[in-house]
């Protein structure tokens, strides 16, 4: 256990917590509170709400996916927000990994589903927090504005227990099933992530650069009548 707690503060080319830009943010949001517990549920509602998820994004170099980039461009797929996650957590002491999955998501744009031809995304990223004596799950991945133009229960995080996906969204529809775990590491198993993916998501990763929060907006959801629009990159 020592090891894998000792692996699990270390820094690497991608989990950058000595990049000042991230030991700022850290700081900036957990560093003058009391306990571990509290720091990492404050950590884990600044990533989740204060940096966008987009799945356009994905740039499977470690530049791409560093903790620092993710931060400076204010939007990121999953995999980026849980290294930012677990950056920050490294950067106030507290032991963090990434956790991988394939989940099938019911959450998605037009666009999106035909680039993908599939519901399946594979190796979904979360953060495994080590707080008092064990490893507790947090998935910062959907902020909230956009689980309230899906019509999605925020996903909360008490640093107790385990924060996944609920299956179902605020309507009853099915909205996430975790279908194959694929284990958690001290670091990101890029090259596994990046075979995948290239197989997997090739017309995606060649996506031309496209704003996700038109799709968003113009995504046909009865419910949305009187939900008031994401402002897109170009209005914020």
């Amino acid at each position: 256990m020592t090891s894998v707690l000792s692996d699990a503060l270390q820094t690497t080319p991608i989990i950058d917590g000595n990049h000042e830009r991230v030991r700022a943010f850290a700081q900036t949001h957990a560093g003058g509170i009391a306990t571990a517990r509290d720091q990492a549920v404050s950590l884990y509602y600044a990533v989740r709400d204060g940096i966008r998820y987009d799945p356009y994004t994905i740039d499977l170099s470690v530049e791409g996916m560093r903790a620092s980039t993710t931060l400076a461009a204010g939007r990121g797929w999953c995999v980026p927000k849980a290294v930012l996650l677990a950056a920050c957590c490294r950067v106030l002491g507290i032991p963090a990994k990434l956790g991988f999955a394939d989940v099938r998501n019911h959450l998605s744009t037009e666009r999106l589903r035909k680039l993908m031809k599939t519901d399946i995304f594979f190796w979904h990223g979360y953060a495994s927090i080590f707080i008092q004596g064990k490893w507790i799950k947090a998935t910062p991945a959907f902020n909230i504005e956009l689980c309230e133009r899906f019509h999605l229960k925020p996903l909360d995080f008490d640093g107790s227990a385990d924060s996944l996906y609920h299956p179902f969204d605020q309507l009853g529809n099915a909205h996430m099933e975790y279908v194959r775990y694929r284990g958690e590491f001290s670091d990101v198993p890029l090259d596994r992530i990046s075979d995948t993916l290239r197989r997997r998501y090739g017309p995606l990763l060649s996506l031309a650069p496209v704003d996700f929060y038109e799709d968003v907006n113009a995504e046909k959801v009865p419910e949305n009548r009187d939900k008031p629009l994401i402002p897109t990159a170009n209005e914020e």
